[in-house]
């Protein structure tokens, strides 16, 4: 069959051109990172608490991470899930970042596999279908038929992607030492640590030979649940640009109209969805480390589909008493149980003051348990990660920024489908199951012991008038009430003092600046003497700013003292 399908291809980024250089691309990468230093230090200077200055910037990096290419969109994306790296106002721009690299044509991804398999492309497949059914900034994917006549899915890699990948990040290796060597506030954001991690992290995902292992693994962790669907991996079609698996067409996980007019249970498809990623994470320490809708569906007999398996990450397993133990001490809203288990699991760091911690879990458990999800409580979790960072330097390990990531994605999913859902009530086919299981007698033991301390919970269940002085003398011992007993006289007089102490250094460069144009302009180098001038001008235009700021101040106090 000869290949006439022809795709129009929209204009190239500068990545994508046959004469670019490694001297381009370095060029290209270091003014986008010098900007965006700029920037911040430019924002941190004259606008540190303005909330659509830092809008402005974070759209700013998201568009300049698309324009330099695959490489920048992955890392864009996986900083979407790092709240302890980033401002929130960053963190919500990157997490709508969507790729937005053209397609590669038929022409140029029939290449790829008959390079890679080193056969004609209908010697290895009784048929392939030119337009491709997804398509993303690392590879895209065509429907094909074996000659056996078994329909299967080919995932092809972006010509070229490879060889950019290791040009990028030994370009950003280079940005890091520089920065570690001449910028050395950058040193609390541990660089080093978080250019390893995306290596690995990129790396993995280019590599489809160990995406077809994860399949593999994931799909025997799950060959006894027939309520899911890992699909067939074909290894004699599959290398590390190649991948072909079993066609496993579904039903987008989201799409609540469709699976009801399809007669599927969508409270049912929650419970499974909930109980593998629970299954994943501490049964099997294996889980897909990015399930967004669109790798996942649900087949018309109400199995979940899970399709890319790029993206994977590992977790010290529980035992199951410990499970049992666990997630007993989440319904008691037991915080330090909870955080013990996930400092086990290696999944929160143990640092000195581990106040703000508890505090973000004892948030999550009031929240997230026995509740139906509140849209607003989102809004609110968010505050309490930024107050936790805000009073503590604090990074997250990479697992647990995946985990946070994952759960957050499958409770949007979980919403879509039912509003009213309980995390607690979906998870309760797993605890059953972990239980019933054979092979730990001990098990059982653990359930009698944490369901009769549970009982005892609920029957000392403190009154309201108890839950608010608890709540005061949690708030005491967080040092929340001295944060806000602080004298707000005190506070106004410094900020005062803080606009006085700007303002005459305006007024101090202000006439530096004149009385050193006037010099230049009565001697030999009458040329420099504008930019003198120009240089005052702005330094008036700086004072005269926080003169009004210092003025509006003084009244605005004089207002609230009254």
């Amino acid at each position: 069959m000869a290949i006439t399908a022809k795709q129009n291809t929209p204009k190239l980024s500068r990545w994508q051109r046959p004469k670019y250089s490694p001297l381009s691309r370095q060029i290209d990468i270091f003014s986008a990172a010098i900007t965006f230093i700029f920037y911040l230090w430019w924002d941190a200077t004259f606008s540190p608490k303005s909330s659509i200055d830092k809008k402005r910037r974070a759209e700013w990096l998201k568009e300049t991470l698309v324009d330099l290419g695959p490489t920048f969109i992955k890392i864009g994306q996986a900083l979407s899930t790092r709240a302890d790296l980033l401002p929130l106002e960053y963190v919500k721009a990157l997490s709508e970042l969507q790729d937005k690299v053209p397609q590669i044509t038929a022409e140029e991804a029939i290449s790829v596999v008959e390079l890679e398999l080193g056969k004609s492309i209908y010697v290895l497949y009784r048929d392939f279908e030119l337009r491709p059914i997804a398509a993303a900034s690392l590879g895209q994917v065509h429907r094909a038929w074996l000659h056996t006549g078994e329909e299967v899915v080919v995932k092809v890699q972006r010509p070229g992607l490879e060889n950019l990948f290791k040009l990028d990040f030994k370009i950003l290796r280079q940005l890091v030492h520089f920065c570690q060597r001449y910028l050395p506030w950058t040193i609390k954001y541990d660089l080093e640590a978080i250019y390893n991690e995306f290596f690995n992290l990129l790396y993995q995902e280019i590599d489809y030979i160990q995406e077809g292992k994860n399949a593999d693994r994931f799909r025997q962790n799950f060959q006894n649940n027939p309520d899911v669907w890992v699909p067939k991996v074909y290894w004699e079609y599959t290398t590390t640009k190649v991948l072909t698996l079993e066609y496993a067409p579904g039903i987008k996980i989201d799409d609540r109209k469709t699976l009801e007019t399809c007669g599927l249970n969508v409270k049912r498809i929650n419970q499974i969805g909930i109980c593998c990623y629970l299954q994943q994470l501490l049964i099997d320490g294996f889980f897909q480390a990015d399930p967004h809708p669109g790798n996942m569906a649900v087949s018309l007999s109400g199995r979940i589909i899970f399709y890319d398996f790029g993206m994977m990450a590992e977790v010290k397993s529980l035992a199951k008493d410990q499970m049992l133990k666990t997630f007993f001490a989440v319904l008691r809203k037991d915080t330090i149980t909870v955080l013990d288990s996930l400092i086990n699991m290696g999944l929160i760091e143990p640092v000195a003051d581990m106040t703000p911690v508890k505090r973000l879990i004892a948030f999550l458990l009031d929240k997230f348990t026995e509740k139906p999800i509140d849209l607003q409580a989102f809004g609110e979790i968010r505050q309490e990660l930024y107050l936790m960072f805000e009073q503590q330097p604090f990074r997250l390990p990479a697992q647990m920024t995946y985990i946070i990531k994952s759960l957050t994605t499958l409770d949007g999913v979980a919403r879509t489908l039912d509003p009213q859902y309980s995390l607690v009530a979906a998870a309760q086919p797993f605890v059953k199951s972990i239980t019933l299981s054979r092979g730990r007698i001990n098990s059982v033991g653990e359930l009698a012991r944490q369901t009769r301390d549970y009982i005892k919970y609920k029957l000392q269940q403190p009154s309201k008038t108890q839950l608010v002085l608890q709540r005061w003398e949690e708030r005491i011992a967080s040092g929340e009430l001295q944060f806000r007993s602080k004298s707000e006289a005190s506070d106004r007089i410094l900020k005062r003092i803080h606009l006085a102490i700007k303002s005459l250094i305006y007024a101090c460069l202000t006439g530096f600046t004149l009385l050193s144009g006037a010099v230049l302009l009565l001697g030999q180098y009458r040329a420099f003497a504008p930019i003198a001038f120009a240089l005052s001008g702005l330094c008036l235009l700086f004072l005269l700013r926080s003169l009004f700021n210092l003025t509006l101040k003084e009244k605005l106090d004089k207002l609230a003292e009254k």
